[in-house]
């Protein structure tokens, strides 16, 4: 009687199992692939914002680039105190249009950003220390320009370059 119930029982439990072990497999293969549709929709929709995010940085690494500011923010008829601190004025207003930027952009990438831009305000100030008050903006000018051909590495240049990389890395 009990080989009998086992005769019965042990072909219905490896039926089950096998039965279990099917559906289980399927449904982790189907969660899967609804995961890898949900990853590739997001990267559809983020990817544009992102490379956006990383054109509008560089962008302003560009436009806070020393050549690039000295050029368009250019007051020949006011003080080099006066063009100092609408130098530094014109860097923080890009900087502050541009910080939402960050959400997209790669930790590593975001510090060397805040890195160039520090480097710019710091050449801009020991330039300006350099020049009195008073001299034309000119001589602030070309005492900026001169600092950055001391410098070893451009402010900008760094920044630039890694942000290059990583959008090659995504692409």
């Amino acid at each position: 009687m009990v080989l009998d119930l086992l005769k019965i029982v042990i072909p219905s439990l490896l039926v089950f199992l096998a039965g279990y072990l099917a559906v289980e497999r399927l449904l982790r293969e189907e969660t899967n692939r609804r995961r890898a549709e949900l990853n590739a929709s997001n990267k559809k929709i983020t990817m544009p914002i992102r490379l956006q995010a990383y054109e509008r940085i560089v962008l302003f690494l560009e436009r806070i680039s020393p050549e690039s500011l000295l050029v368009r923010v250019n007051q020949p008829n006011i003080s080099s105190q006066k063009f100092h601190s609408i130098l530094l004025s014109t860097i923080r207003t890009e900087w502050e249009h541009n910080l939402s930027q960050q959400l997209y952009l790669s930790a590593k990438a975001w510090g060397l950003v805040k890195n160039a831009k520090d480097g710019v305000i710091k050449l801009i100030n020991t330039s300006a220390d350099k020049v009195d008050a008073k001299a034309p903006s000119l001589l602030l000018s070309k005492e900026i320009l001169d600092g950055v051909v001391e410098l070893e590495f451009h402010p900008t240049a760094r920044a630039i370059d890694h942000l290059k990389k990583e959008v090659n890395e995504f692409l």
